[in-house]
Order: structure tokens, then sequence, then C-alpha cells
């Protein structure tokens, strides 16, 4: 039966129409790697078809998969209409998550998960041991369908990162080494482009130098778009002497608009007087870092074995090692550890500070539907997901809390303030979404879920 034309469709056939092409674009991704993989098998190390000269047995696949015979990639890339590499890099993908990541492959087989998001994982483990790699599909196995492909990506980094914390500190070494700044030419309109690759505490550093100086000039250049003003940020802290003059003033009566515009090469003798009453730690930027550690992580830094992987936001896994070369230099200050079990709410319709440090923690990040990337602490709305009516038009109180509270990027509060969208929280970290046809969507700290409607229905409606 032929299906219906696309232009004789409504919204919610569309829908389905888009449901359908999904599993059957899945369904024929796996065929051509199935295809790909007999290839492989039918061109697979024998023996008694070794020859004496000229073709070899070569592995393209991570350790533990079987070698193909060297020539055999090359027609199979022909009629794939791609070069060798390429169809060098299918061969060895399908091979890894055959051999080194069956879970993995598994749900690729049954549909549930995408193509290139397992293939990719399995390019980004092909260095590991066996061992390794199996850490890695057990971890990813669990995440892949639910997580969007960012956050699985994390995942399998920071998974990389324990399976061998000494091969990851040689990489660091490696990349440590291939540190550069470097300036493009300069235009016909006098700007040049500055390009550099320096280590993630300094990049931390100098991103909140040049907003806190960025800030200071503002009030001297009030057409300024922001990046202008981090632009000229950047030139002052090429000229340290004017940069410290600027700090200084900052703390008291005179601004960046008073300040004069010389290119001064050494630090004025009033400067170098005030220099030597001011505390240095005062000039410094504010910058705040949210790292997220395991307590078997903690542990190991008491025992000497600093292999724990930690994450921090907007940076990603490292380990714990390396927290110290992020916070090199600066005053440090510990948050207590909270009870994420303690339910806090309030009356009023703005979100305390305690309720959104709670949230933000078991909620894990934007509670969007297939996210791609969990945002920002400080960067996020934080929503009622059942909406807030006020105490003077008959709400109830203790409306805000972490029992009715989620973080939002501006975008998706926006859609669901006002594209017909519809959200409760089940749970701690836990919330069931309706879009506006009424496909329904449970989120928790594993990612995103399809759910029937019925149960939808039900979670949506608070009914137990």
């Amino acid at each position: 039966m032929e299906p219906a034309p696309l232009d004789t469709l409504d919204a919610a056939g569309l829908l389905a129409r888009q449901e359908q092409v999904l599993v059957r674009r899945r369904a024929v991704e796996v065929e051509d790697l199935l295809v790909a993989a007999q290839w492989a098998v039918l061109h697979g190390e024998d023996p008694a078809q070794a020859r004496a000269f000229g073709e070899r047995w070569v592995q393209v696949g991570g350790p533990g998969t079987p070698r193909v015979r060297e020539f055999c990639v090359a027609e199979l890339a022909t009629v794939r209409r791609v070069h060798p590499v390429a169809c060098h890099k299918v061969l060895g993908d399908v091979l890894d998550l055959q051999h080194r990541l069956p879970s993995t492959w598994a749900l690729v087989e049954s549909l549930r998960a995408e193509v290139w998001v397992a293939r990719r994982v399995a390019a980004m483990t092909r260095a590991l041991p066996v061992a390794g790699a199996a850490l890695v599909d057990q971890a990813v196995s669990a995440a892949i369908e639910g997580l969007s492909p960012s956050r699985v990506f994390e995942l399998v980094q920071a998974k990389i990162i324990e399976a061998d914390p000494l091969a990851h500190e040689a990489r660091l070494e490696e990349q440590r080494r291939r540190r550069f700044v470097t300036l493009g030419r300069c235009d016909e309109f006098g700007l040049r482009h500055l390009i550099a690759r320096v280590s993630a505490g300094d990049a931390v550093w100098l991103e909140a130098m040049l907003e806190r100086v960025a800030d200071l000039l503002a009030p001297g250049h009030p057409d300024a778009t922001r990046e202008e003003l981090r632009s000229e940020a950047m030139g002052w802290l090429a000229r340290p002497a004017e940069l410290i003059t600027l700090l200084l003033h900052a703390s008291g009566p005179q601004h960046a608009e008073d300040l004069t515009s010389s290119r001064t090469t050494a630090v004025p003798a009033e400067v170098l007087a005030t220099l030597r009453a001011v505390d240095p730690a005062k000039l410094r930027p504010r910058a705040v870092i949210y790292l997220h550690l395991h307590q078997a992580a903690i542990t190991g830094t008491t025992t000497g074995s600093a292999t724990g992987v930690a994450r921090a936001e907007g940076l990603g896994p490292v380990l714990v090692g390396q927290v110290g070369e992020l916070l090199r230099g600066a005053h440090v200050t510990v948050t207590p550890v909270l009870d994420l079990a303690e339910q806090i709410s309030v009356a009023a319709y703005e979100h305390p500070e305690a309720v959104k440090d709670r949230v933000w923690l078991t909620a894990g990040g934007d509670y969007f539907p297939h996210t791609a990337s969990p945002g920002h602490r400080d960067r996020v709305d934080f929503d009622h997901p059942v909406p807030f009516v006020p105490p003077a038009r008959g709400g109830p109180p203790g409306q805000t809390g972490t029992h009715n509270s989620g973080p939002l990027t501006r975008t998706h509060h926006r859609i669901k303030t006002h594209a017909g969208w519809h959200s409760r929280q089940t749970g701690p970290g836990e919330y069931v979404w309706r879009t506006p046809h009424g496909h329904y969507r449970l989120i928790d700290h594993r990612g995103t879920h399809i759910i029937p409607t019925h149960v939808g229905e039900v979670l949506l409606s608070g009914r137990p």
C-alpha cells in the first residue's frame, strides 16, 4: 500500500510519518553496516588463502577485532562510491561495534540508537585495550538511547580517562606541547585575528578577566557591542600598566571614561605607591567553576592516587589531578555538600538560590526533551513546570520549590511559555512533557525517553 502523499497530511499525520521515516532510516543504516561487516567476513584472515607476495592482512578495527585482506577495502569503497580511506573507517567502526562494543551494537541493531553516534563512539575508543572498550560499552549502552549525542561523547571521554589514567596523562603532556598563540595577517581594515590554544585553567582566567575589563570599559562606550568591548579588553591585557591603573580605579570614584588613552610602558609612580598598599587578590577577576566529583574520586586523592575523574561544567571530564591546574593561583571557596533529598519550598515566585542549587544538581541541566547541552548553572531560567498562580488569584502556598522547578535555557523557556508545551515534575530530577500534538517524553538522569500516551496523560495530570 502506497503511503499517503505528504501534502495530504495534517500536522499529526506528518509527525507520525516522521517517526516512521526515522525507523526506516535507521534500518537502512544498520543494513549498510551489516553489508560491510559481511564483506569483512568474506575477506577475513584465512591462512589457506595467504599469498606469497603483495597482499597482507590488516586490522582495520581496534584490539580484539579480526583482520581482513588489505585490498578488499578498495573494491567495497568503489561500490560505495567513496575513497578507500572512508571505507576503511566504516569497516573499522562496524567491527569495533560487533567485537568490542557488543551491548551498544545490540541497541543499534534494534534501531534504538543512532548509527552515526555509535560509529563515533567506536572511533573514539579504537586505541583502547579490550578491557577499556568493555568499560565504555557498559556505560554507553546504558545511556545512548536517552542522552543527547554530545552528552554521550562526554561520557565516553570520561570513561576513556577512567580506563587508562596513565595513558591519558601521557596524552595530556603531548597536547600541552602543542599549545600556541599566533596572529593572522592584518586585513585592509587594520584588524587581525588572534588564535590561541591554551590550558583550560588559563582560558577560564582569561575569560573572567576579559569580562571584568569589558564591564569597566562599558560606561565609556555606551554604543559598543559586548564583543567590541571584549576585543577592547584584549588590548588592555597587552598593556599591563594601563590595565593595573584601570583595575585600581575600578574600586575608587574615577571610572574608565576618565582614563587617558596613552600607551604607557611603565607603571606611574602614583600607581606603584597604590599597589604597595593594595591586596593583589582584589585585582583578580571572579571565576566560578562547578566541579562534580564522585566520592570514589575524592577518596582516591586522599590515598595519593588522584586517578579519579571529575566533570567541570563547560569543560568536560578531567582527571582529579587536573583540578589543581584549573584552580592555580585562585582563592578557593568550597561550598558545603548539599543534601539533595531535602525538599525546600517558598511562597514567592522567584526561586531562591538554595532551590536553584538543588534543582540544578538533581536535574543535571536543561530539562527540555533531547537537549543537546545541559547549559550552565548561571545562564538558565528556573521554570515552574506547573505554572505559578499568584496567591491573590487563589494560588496555593509553596508553589516555588524543589518539587516544582526545572532549569531551561531561554529559548526552551520561551517555547514552553508560548508554543503550547506542557510539563510537570514527577520526582527529583524527573519531568514529563507533552508536545502541542500530544507526544509525551519522560526526562530523567538517563536522558529522554519515549512513553506511551496513556502513561504520559497520567503523569502529566499528577494523579497517583
